[in-house]
Formats: structure tokens, C-alpha cells, sequence
């Protein structure tokens, strides 16, 4: 027998916005426990952003940019008898915004040279304008839940 959920813990919002959003960004970038750090990286991809794009309110870029990763159906392998199948199944909001922000994080790392700030505030600004590697990555994932709704019978 399964247990229940285990209840989400909650986020305290973040000093200069805030936003739970942005904190959990920021305990995502962090590594090895220096929050500070992950708080200037974050902070200064987000003033980078707002520069690049002429505008004051970095939150809005940032939200924006999050809400332009978030997928919102998944596929999850599913075992039928000697068959494996890739399953489309609908993400839950919570999930689907993890997914973003992991995306996000993971793109900015990957991409080689500048700082990480620099590097954080272009994959901001590309899922900002609906590009990047975290955007595509979301359509990759919607384009292959199209491709087997076949099965999603199997849910």
C-alpha cells in the first residue's frame, strides 16, 4: 500500500523581491551551502536581464521567463507486458515550475566561458523572448507527448 504525499515545505520569500519563486531559484543555484553566493549570482542575472531589456521590473522577466519553460505534459515509461511505453502525462503546476527552474540552472551552467551571472541572465532573457535551451526543451518534451497520445490510455 502507498503512503500519502508528503507535505511540500514552505518557501520564505527572498529579501529584495520578495518572491518564493526567486527563492527557490536561488536554493536551486546554490551548491554546497553558500546561499550568499547563489543570492549574488541570482540577483545579478536578474539585473543583467532587466539591463539587456530596458526594463525595471526584473521579477516580471523572470516569471515570465519561468512561465515560458514550464511544460505542461510529460511522458513517463510505463511497463505493459514485455512492452515499455512512453506515457503522456499531464504535469501538476508545481512540478512543471521545478522542471523550468532546474532547466533553467542547468542550460546556464552548461553554456562554456563568462561568469555564471552572465551566462544565468542569457538564459533568462532567451526563455524571456521564448527561446533557449530551456524553451526547447520544453517543446521536445510536448512535441514527444504528441507524438505517443496513443498510449496514453495506459496511464
Amino acid at each position: 500500500m502507498r503512503r500519502g504525499r508528503r507535505e511540500k515545505k514552505t518557501v520564505h520569500p527572498d529579501s529584495r523581491f520578495e518572491s518564493r519563486l526567486i527563492q527557490r531559484f536561488i536554493h536551486m543555484v546554490m551548491r554546497d551551502g553558500k546561499k550568499s553566493l547563489a543570492e549574488e549570482i541570482v540577483y545579478g542575472a536578474l539585473g543583467i536581464a532587466g539591463q539587456k531589456l530596458n526594463s525595471q521590473n526584473s521579477l516580471e522577466i523572470f516569471q515570465k521567463a519561468v512561465e515560458n519553460a514550464r511544460p505542461l505534459v510529460e511522458v513517463k515509461s510505463r511497463r505493459v507486458g514485455g512492452a515499455t511505453y512512453q506515457v503522456p502525462v499531464e504535469v501538476r503546476q508545481d512540478r512543471g515550475t521545478f522542471l523550468a527552474l532546474r532547466w533553467l540552472r542547468d542550460f546556464a551552467r552548461s553554456r562554456a566561458g563568462r561568469p555564471m551571472e552572465e551566462r544565468l541572465a542569457e538564459e533568462l532573457i532567451a526563455a524571456y523572448q521564448g527561446q533557449g535551451s530551456a524553451v526547447k526543451r520544453k517543446e521536445d518534451m510536448h512535441r514527444m507527448a504528441e507524438a505517443n497520445k496513443a498510449f496514453s490510455h495506459y496511464r
